[in-house]
């Protein structure tokens, strides 16, 4: 395995920042924005600057002429939607009911729904007896975070319960995205990303006017939340993303998943002044430990 090397380091550690800290955007951006427009916005303005990116340096678009290329823009769809278009709407649906630090508690069950999907659509992906443990003490996690006896209890109705479960929903969207890209063609994952985000631009911005229509000017910290949302996560880390994939390999691009909900609840805390139940960081904590076993024989392999 190569050695990631300090810089790559110092970039995770930065999209550990940049991703925790927007579900704070997201809190400031709802102020003025409604949740469909937040994450059409940022998407679109994702897309202009990522695909102006991408031409710079020359990696341009897939191709519509090859079979390769149109192969490649229907693998595109499916992390548009599955990536952007439906987990950025749902999170900033969901953020409109619970804390945004609870939202980002939510981000760390990605790679645990990552591990039963691996096992059957990726080849040599396979669940081993500890990866399998691993997922079923994240899972554990899960359930508490989700709290099904509070669920049941008011028969699915109240609309936190909804939120939540809606959180949810979107780490499992992420996971069905991320082996949607691991199952891609190959080529430039900075091209991919383009295409990607064209398409969800393209399928979310007229489902929110026609939803919200056209939002009213809004106030400063929702412009600035909305306008960071779309340079920063949606942009500038794709960007960073590519370039740590590149040198340092997949494997160590998700140990990110350990820092963003940290980075969430840290956030959510000191500038939203937000108070988690204990049995949300004990659901974090058992997230992190299933997730631990599950990776065992990499950290492993890494010492």
């Amino acid at each position: 395995m190569q050695n990631p090397g300090l810089k790559n380091w110092l970039l995770l550690i930065l999209l550990g920042l940049i991703w925790g800290g927007s579900f704070l955007a997201v809190s400031y951006a709802l102020e003025g924005f409604g949740p469909i427009t937040i994450a059409a916005v940022r998407i679109a303005i994702g897309a202009v600057i990522v695909t102006a990116a991408s031409i710079l340096l020359g990696h341009g678009l897939p191709s519509f002429v090859t079979a390769e290329g149109r192969r490649t823009w229907v693998f595109a769809l499916g992390m548009a939607l599955f990536t952007n278009a439906i987990p950025f709407s749902l999170l900033s649906w969901a953020q409109q009911h619970v804390s945004s630090g609870y939202a980002g508690i939510t981000m760390a069950v990605v790679p645990l729904f990552v591990l039963p999907l691996s096992h059957y659509l990726v080849p040599g992906h396979r669940l081993t007896p500890v990866k399998t443990f691993g997922f079923f003490v994240g899972f554990a996690g899960v359930v508490i975070l989700i709290g099904p006896a509070q669920i049941l209890q008011s028969g699915g109705s109240d609309i936190e319960n909804v939120a939540r479960l809606a959180a949810v929903g979107a780490s499992a969207c992420y996971a069905i995205g991320s082996i949607i890209t691991r199952l891609s063609p190959q080529g430039p994952l900075l091209a991919f990303s383009s295409a990607a985000l064209i398409l969800a631009s393209v399928i979310l911005l007229p489902v929110a006017l026609v939803a919200e229509g056209m939002p009213a000017m809004p106030e400063p910290r929702a412009l600035l939340g909305l306008l960071y949302l779309g340079v920063v996560p949606t942009a500038l880390a794709t960007v960073i993303l590519v370039f740590v994939i590149k040198s340092a390999g997949p494997a160590f691009m998700s140990l990110v998943n350990y820092q963003v909900p940290v980075w969430a609840v840290i956030f959510g805390m000191v500038f939203l002044g937000e108070s988690l139940p204990a049995s949300f960081l004990w659901a974090l904590g058992l997230i992190l430990v299933g997730l631990a076993i599950s990776q065992a024989r990499l950290a492993r392999f890494r010492l």
